[in-house]
């Protein structure tokens, strides 16, 4: 069966300021389904995020490629949305101005009460119909995710890209979004790709678990399949009998990764303290 989304071989190299090059990413091969949800896992620097980016259009690779539905990615384009941490809000414009503007960009064959009608069913998708006319200042950190996660889903992505969509959010809050979001995935068929750092919501939000080697030359290190069934609720997730070998396995994997950086740093010389 071809993929719906490829990542074909992917190798991404930085130029340094004192002319080196330092290589994040070396052979970085996955095929993702339509309909999967993915997480991305690994230490900061393994080229997590360079990784979303790079899928996303924002960054080019140094050689391999991004194929969806049979085509290069070549540059940006409204069939990959990114929802980042930090919302990326207009705070002059309403929760409703926001999705609007987008929606107006993007979707202009449409007619004008279409498109108003989507910006309207994805408010009410996330719970903020009566916070619609409300501007970002008088927003929680979470219902500003909410309106981001809305107005990504608002455009119809093919592939939803997730830069660690909840890792400023406190835990309550993180929890009942992750409910959410898992909910929209199943229920419109919706292809996703997460950065995150929290083993926990990888496990609940996703069809695999990719984990990456630390950098430089990160690769794919170990790839888990969460064979959970779907729909998923948090506490029946965590009874699941695979729930914690599966999460053995992805720490005993980061702290294996943790240990070979430590090996791999050159010991530090002890500094003299400072006597006043």
């Amino acid at each position: 069966m071809a993929a719906f989304l490829e990542i074909d071989h992917i190798d991404k190299e930085f130029r340094l300021p004192n002319g080196d090059r330092y290589r994040a990413l070396n052979t970085v091969a996955l095929r993702i389904q339509q309909g999967e949800f993915i997480s991305l896992v690994g230490h900061s620097g393994c080229g997590k995020s360079t990784l979303l980016n790079i899928v996303a259009g924002l960054e080019s690779a140094s050689s391999g490629g991004i194929i969806l539905e049979g085509r290069q990615v070549t540059a940006p384009g409204p069939d990959r949305m990114v929802v980042f941490q930090n919302y990326s809000l207009l705070p002059w414009k309403t929760v409703h101005q926001n999705i609007v503007l987008a929606v107006d960009s993007v979707l202009k064959h449409l007619s004008r009460p279409e498109r108003r009608d989507i910006v309207d069913h994805h408010i009410r998708m996330v719970g903020l119909s009566q916070a619609a006319h409300k501007y970002p200042k008088e927003l929680s950190g979470g219902m500003k995710q909410r309106v981001a996660i809305a107005r990504a889903l608002a455009l119809r992505p093919k592939v939803l890209l997730l830069d660690e969509p909840f890792g400023a959010l406190d835990a309550l809050t993180r929890g009942h979004l992750q409910e959410q979001l898992m909910s929209i995935c199943e229920e419109n068929q919706v292809t996703a790709l997460m950065v995150t750092h929290d083993v926990d919501e990888a496990l609940l939000l996703s069809d695999r678990v990719v984990m990456l080697t630390n950098g430089p030359d990160a690769e794919i290190g170990k790839v888990l399949s969460v064979n959970i069934p779907r729909p998923r609720h948090r506490l029946e997730v965590v009874n699941h009998p695979d729930y914690y070998p599966l999460r053995h396995t992805m720490i005993d994997f980061l702290n294996q990764q943790k240990r070979s950086l430590r090996q791999r740093r050159p010991p530090t010389r002890p500094v003299a303290p400072q006597v006043a």
